[in-house]
């Protein structure tokens, strides 16, 4: 994986209003394979989620969630991913009662399967599954319950969007997801990727629709540019997704 990216560890990102306290959210940094987590938590019951945790940076995310007090409730990834093991697993064994979550339509274990529609609730707050796939069958989108934000997964990228050339990944089932699955959420809900290589942490919806220079042009135009990218192969994916498959690694390195 190329390019910089901006380090953003565990710092406090934004408040979004509602009945009550407002969402706590943490975007955390995994850098070899610059890849997004995202920590959601309520103020008030302390239950919290985590979405695409890291192998590598597992420990940092438990320590953080007991800093803050929080009870993780599920360890919830966006897909099987290739770049990197996921840490669900760790998280499982650092943080009893802790659930790991992955689409059905992965094939990967994981604790609960979801569905497109299902709900992933935590104390006053919920995150919306909506089956996003095209990077790869099983992935999903999940969308806070009143639309202020959606964490895309390699779906949606900032200005780019997920590889369709190995996973059973197929680029016209990939526009189609985000026109009609992220696309039609509010102009200024805001977009959390797992990845960005060029130092930006969030966009709008808005901001995809007009500025993605992928996902402006017709159905047609982009098969042919995803199709012509020519990417070498992600270099962890011979290790990584045989164990995202199984759920990552359950037990600490000794």
């Amino acid at each position: 994986m190329a390019g910089s990216a901006l380090k953003v560890a565990g710092r406090r990102l934004s408040q979004h209003t509602g009945s009550g306290a407002p969402v706590l959210l943490r975007q955390m940094f995994e850098p070899k394979s610059c890849t997004y987590t995202y920590l959601l938590g309520d103020r008030e019951s302390r239950e919290a989620v985590l979405i695409d945790p890291v192998l590598e940076t597992a420990q940092r995310d438990a320590q953080l969630v007991k800093e803050l007090g929080l009870r993780l409730l599920y360890a919830v990834n966006t897909h099987c991913h290739a770049d990197h093991i996921t840490g669900s697993g760790l998280l499982r064994s650092l943080l009893p009662g802790c659930q790991s979550v992955i689409s059905r339509l992965s094939g990967a274990q994981a604790d609960w399967h979801i569905e497109d529609g299902d709900s992933i609730q935590f104390g006053r707050f919920a995150l919306e599954t909506r089956a996003s796939p095209g990077h790869t069958p099983g992935c999903v989108t999940f969308v806070l319950n009143d639309h202020s934000m959606a964490f895309t997964g390699d779906a949606l990228l900032i200005r780019g969007c997920g590889r369709t050339d190995f996973q059973q990944g197929c680029a016209k089932t990939l526009y189609h997801s985000v026109h009609e699955k992220i696309f039609t959420l509010p102009g200024n809900c805001l977009i959390y990727p797992a990845h960005d290589y060029h130092g930006l942490t969030v966009s709008t919806v808005e901001e995809e629709r007009t500025l993605n220079p992928r996902l402006t042009l017709s159905c047609e135009e982009f098969v042919k540019v995803m199709n012509k990218l020519n990417l070498p192969k992600p270099q962890q994916i011979d290790f990584a997704v045989p164990a995202n498959m199984r759920c990552g690694i359950q037990t600490p390195p000794s």
